[in-house]
């Protein structure tokens, strides 16, 4: 199975895909998609939404997972965000791919056992998780601990 794992923004969206056999978990790739910041709103979200799109055709996910939105203390980079998020579970679901959706907590707390981990305990987990992985940056990284997370409540369920 393939999972696709979204850590949305409307400046920088990451995505990280995995492959999960049984219970291994391998790296299939991982990136950021950066948007216009002088273009408007609109078309910013076109922009995101064509390049989910190119990522989602390129590695053929079967499910995806989202990081959920936490509330900023500016209203205003809330709404961006969650503009943002609703645009990457759009071009999920338009793919035809169930799309679940994990709290930031649960991400980190299922990847390092903590839900106050920082940044930098997520990609020294990650890197002892997938051996040899080259991130593509914090939001890439933070989007494989949602596809790393998303492929282990998939085992859990069962």
């Amino acid at each position: 199975m393939i999972i696709i794992g979204l850590d949305p923004g409307l400046t920088c969206t990451g995505w990280g895909v995995v492959a999960k056999s049984g219970s291994r978990i391998s790296h299939v790739a991982n990136g950021q998609i950066r948007t216009d910041a002088k273009a408007g709103m609109a078309e910013r979200l076109v922009e995101l939404d064509a390049a989910l799109t190119d990522v989602i055709l390129h590695h053929r996910p079967d499910a995806g997972a989202v990081e959920e939105v936490f509330v900023n203390v500016n209203p205003q980079s809330t709404l961006k965000l969650g503009q943002a998020r609703g645009v990457a579970m759009l071009t999920l679901a338009r793919a035809g791919m169930p799309v679940a959706e994990y709290p930031t907590k649960v991400v980190k707390k299922a990847l390092v056992g903590t839900g106050g981990a920082d940044k930098k305990q997520i990609q020294a987990m990650l890197k002892v998780l997938l051996p040899g992985v080259k991130l593509a940056g914090e939001d890439a990284s933070d989007a494989l601990a949602v596809a790393i997370t998303h492929a282990n409540m998939l085992g859990s369920h069962r």
